[in-house]
């Protein structure tokens, strides 16, 4: 169909459409491409599967299982792609790390998970831009807004969304105690230039302030930090990276904009009170993954089952495991919140 459409008069009048629609068929083509390069592949897997057992061939056999595998991990790479279809996961993503109760103790895990998120997308070869940064009073973090830059960026960071739980012996802790920390992630697709969000100026309230830094000569002494409020919703986005406040403006507005889009498609799908009652239980029994470094090292997913014991590993980004299980809909056996308590 757009094919045909492609080839009638007239068709770049609208170049905007047109365009879209040229993306949208190269996506297509991709994917009708790639389905046919896995199917290929399975069936030559099959085809000397029955050659060896024809000529009972143990090394042929050997191959045929090597190929097989091959194929399956095919099919799952093929799942993942259609689960990574909607309408905007190909977008950027903007990520929100807040800390939960608990002072010093969930800030420095809010900050783990800053470090953590930004060394998975390094693995995945994305760019992450800060945006607004609220150092902890002691260590950590108090929230920290960035910009995921990527292919399909929001299409995965979208299942981190909910609240991490993580169990340690505390470094803050002279005695050496275990505490229990929480830290929440939320995930807004950035909007691009061909979404149009219509926002009322009159309805959003600016306000500038001083950077917080370090101190000393890198200090920002002007008020070029800028908080957007939309009064209607009462979203707040403040942004603080940029020394210039007309940039701190624009990427304010612009994540203003993305977190009014959000709000409208959740919506619109019914599911906007289940997102503010995730934000207003920022607690224990709330979690979507747990993260335990005392008394034993592990990390599970609540919603999943999947679990790794190298936490080292996951806290420095591999996490691929737990976001395609999730993405692919995989669900645990038994109820959520069955785990030992620890």
């Amino acid at each position: 169909m757009i094919e045909r459409e492609s080839v009638q008069p007239g068709f770049w009048d609208d170049q905007k459409r047109a365009q879209a629609l040229s993306r949208e068929k190269s996506g297509l083509e991709l994917q009708l491409g790639a389905y046919q390069r896995e199917r290929a592949r399975l069936e030559d897997a099959v085809a000397l599967w029955e050659l060896a057992e024809e000529a009972n061939d143990e090394s042929a056999r050997t191959e045929a299982k090597a190929a097989l595998r091959d194929a399956q991990a095919g099919a799952e790479r093929l799942e993942l792609s259609r689960m990574l279809s909607g309408e905007q996961d190909h977008l950027n993503a903007i990520v929100e790390i807040n800390s939960g109760a608990g002072g010093t103790e969930s800030q420095d895990w809010a900050a783990m998970l800053y470090r953590m998120y930004t060394r998975y997308s390094e693995r995945k070869g994305w760019q992450v831009e800060q945006g607004d940064f609220q150092p902890g009073e002691e260590a950590g973090l108090k929230n920290v807004s960035f910009i995921v830059r990527g292919d399909h960026a929001f299409g995965w960071l979208k299942a981190e969304v909910g609240v991490h739980r993580l169990v340690r012996i505390s470094p803050f802790d002279s005695n050496a105690r275990r505490h229990t920390s929480f830290a929440s992630v939320f995930v807004y697709p950035e909007v691009d230039e061909e979404i149009e969000v219509d926002i009322n100026p009159a309805e959003v309230r600016i306000d500038t302030f001083r950077s917080s830094g370090a101190g000393g000569q890198k200090v920002n002494k002007t008020d070029s930090a800028v908080r957007m409020t939309h009064l209607p919703t009462g979203i707040v986005v403040s942004m603080q990276n940029e020394r210039s406040q007309h940039k701190n403006r624009d990427m304010a507005w612009k994540v203003l904009k993305s977190r009014l889009y959000e709000l409208e498609l959740r919506k619109q799908q019914g599911e906007r009170d289940k997102i503010e009652a995730t934000k207003a239980d920022n607690s224990f029994g709330s979690q979507i993954r747990n993260y335990v470094l005392a008394p034993y090292r592990m990390v599970k997913d609540v919603r999943t089952g999947v679990e790794s014991g190298n936490t080292e590993a996951v806290l420095d980004g591999e996490l691929d495991d737990f976001i395609s299980a999730f993405l692919l809909g995989v669900r645990r056996k038994d109820r959520p919140g069955s785990e030992p308590e620890v």
